[in-house]
């Protein structure tokens, strides 16, 4: 007969104040200053012995050797033999808002998972919540930085955990992430199609493991680059009477009092947007946020977290000449574009910054986050899928594109913008249960509007 346990008056009190001590402690994580200050997943965890690769679902920094990144490039090099045809390709672009507003129109605002790296790896969102942040643990060689302060970061998009991530359908497996959101993704900026998947993905999954599959994809070779002003203060802003006024609407806009006005490129149903508006309480704060898809937007504007005091969700196609933004040019402080520029055709991105720069004040800064070459995603698709070099098109219609750090310096100092931080964000995402490693890649930069005394 099993002994009853005589709890005594002294050990329930002691029960009931560790019971209120731990929901306490808890509750902490749900409150606004402090719910985004988790590091992301896998935040600074590097593998030193690979015995241990099974013993965690993720690591960071796990730079390829030649032989894989040989593999990788056969890979797609491979998938890229047979591409659709030009009237195929014409008829994506001419369908690619259609594309979009398929896609949320399926899944709302289920698909993606909000941004809770957000602020580690870009501080400058919430400036007043920046000692808070969790600080990068990881350094690499710079490349091209003329002796700058170099530092690597942990971000996390989209990216769902690896196991759990490979017990669902291909679809989700690449266009789910951390981004996540960003995997994506992390952008995060969605993952590829579910038929995009292929047989031989497992003969790549066993080169990688036999070639000490390390975290993510070092998609350039030899070093990470990262550059960081080692003076990062924000100049001061002009004067609104400097602005340049573009609104037909007599100087008078969405936001026009606030002091620091943000725009997010891409906002889908909010996963940015919305923990921004709740981490940072500045009542000078506004964000706005444009979609391709008005079904995005309208998602947005459906939460119960749209504040049109704070907040100016609107349709764009940034690719356009004429994007009917409702604030003038020359007044936002930071463009937010976080697996944005992949799902565009790579032919129209210098427009598309080149408008970006027109739009920021002077000292603004763009915020970059995207799939970097070699990722997971890319070596997935199949043949007949490919559009142009590293641009793909996924089963659903939306379409990729995969980045190298050189090409993300060429296209915003092009538009005269100077470079803070370009780096390769690498992570190995592990199952345990199948015993299976998947590299994952992104190239995430900022860059700055010069002052007008330093143009």
């Amino acid at each position: 007969m099993p002994v009853a346990l005589n709890i005594t008056a002294q050990s329930k009190k002691m029960l009931h104040m560790w019971c209120y001590a731990s929901l306490k402690w808890r509750s902490r994580g749900f409150c606004d200053e402090t719910r985004y200050r988790k590091r992301p997943q896998g935040g600074g965890r590097e593998l030193k012995d690979w015995k241990m690769v099974f013993t965690h679902n993720s690591w960071d920094n796990v730079v390829w050797d030649e032989s894989q990144e040989a593999a990788a490039r056969e890979k797609v090099q491979e998938n890229s033999e047979v591409t659709l045809t030009r009237e195929e390709i014409e008829q994506l672009d001419l369908k690619a808002a259609s594309q979009w507003d398929n896609f949320y129109g399926i899944h709302q605002n289920r698909f993606f998972k909000d941004r809770n790296w957000l602020f580690t790896e870009f501080p400058e969102l919430a400036p007043h919540l920046a000692h808070t942040f969790p600080q990068k643990l990881n350094s690499v060689a710079a490349t091209d930085c003329n002796d700058q302060v170099v530092e690597n970061g942990d971000e996390r998009e989209d990216s769902l955990s690896a196991d759990t991530a490979n017990k669902r359908n291909d679809n989700e497996v690449i266009r789910k992430r951390e981004e996540n959101e960003e995997v994506v993704e992390n952008s995060q900026h969605k993952e590829e199609g579910a038929d995009n998947s292929d047989p031989s993905d497992k003969e790549i999954i066993n080169v990688t493991e036999k070639l000490r599959t390390e975290d993510e994809v070092q998609n350039e070779g030899n070093a990470t680059a990262l550059c960081i002003d080692a003076s990062i203060e924000d100049p001061p802003k002009e004067s609104e009477s400097e602005i340049s006024q573009t609104c037909d609407s007599k100087d008078r806009y969405p936001g026009e009092s606030a002091t620091f006005r943000v725009l997010e490129v891409g906002c889908g149903a909010g996963n940015t947007v919305f923990p921004l508006l709740s981490v940072n309480n500045d009542e000078g704060l506004f964000v706005y946020c444009c979609d391709f898809s008005s079904t995005a937007v309208g998602i947005v504007k459906e939460s119960p977290d749209y504040n049109e005091k704070r907040c100016h969700a609107f349709v764009c196609d940034v690719t356009s000449e004429d994007w009917g933004a409702p604030f003038p040019e020359s007044s936002l402080d930071v463009i937010v574009c976080i697996f944005v520029f992949s799902a565009l055709h790579p032919d129209k991105l210098v427009h598309v910054v080149k408008r970006f720069s027109e739009y920021l004040r002077p000292g603004g800064r763009i915020l970059f986050r995207d799939y970097g070459r070699y990722d997971l995603a890319q070596l997935r698709f199949k043949k007949g899928r490919c559009l142009a070099e590293n641009f793909y098109a996924r089963g659903d219609g939306t379409r990729c594109y995969f980045f190298t750090q050189e090409e993300v310096r060429e296209l915003m100092t092009s538009a005269g913008l100077v470079e803070e931080q370009n780096l390769v964000d690498r992570r190995l995402q592990v199952n345990r249960g199948k015993q299976l490693t998947m590299y994952r890649v992104w190239v995430q930069a900022k860059y700055r509007k010069p002052r007008n005394d330093q143009a």
